[in-house]
């Protein structure tokens, strides 16, 4: 697998100190691991949105994003999950990375400090330039969306 080298700095110095940085939970993984570096517990009530810190500010390289994804098991187990999936760190931004979790479950969910939050996946991004055309190509779905095919 290729690696990128992403600049990262580190804002709260727990990030370090408890290994909060995210990571890859396996060999294989597309997605880091992401820590709440929170100093006391979040409580979310159902339908509640907030905002989870994670430490860290990057440099993603230009022609980069960091996409912020759910992670399966909060979703699966709690319903818990991003309103914005996937969120986009912007190769410009250099503010500190924050997740926004929603719980959609019917039961409160605590957030314990260094719980693992979400997932980030480096993620190549291709600029669109517009050709602007009388008519585009038909295909044999042609206008149907929005279930169409059924559910």
């Amino acid at each position: 697998m290729r690696e990128i080298p992403v600049k990262v700095r580190i804002l709260r110095k727990e990030v370090l100190k408890k290994g909060w940085l995210p990571d890859y939970a396996t060999p294989l993984s597309s997605g880091m691991d992401v820590y709440a570096v929170i100093e006391d517990d979040i409580l979310i009530r159902p339908h509640q949105i907030t905002v989870i810190p994670t430490g860290i500010s990057v440099a993603v390289p230009e022609g980069y994003e960091i996409q912020v994804r759910p992670r399966s098991g909060l979703a699966l187990k709690y319903g818990v999950s991003l309103p914005n999936t996937p969120g986009t760190v912007d190769a410009d931004y250099r503010g500190e990375i924050k997740v926004i979790l929603i719980n959609l479950g019917a039961e409160e969910f605590i957030i314990h400090p260094g719980d693992r939050i979400a997932q980030i996946v480096l993620t190549p991004v291709f600029k669109i330039k517009w050709e602007i055309v009388d008519d585009i190509p038909e295909t044999g779905r042609g206008k149907g969306g929005f279930g169409h095919t059924g559910i």
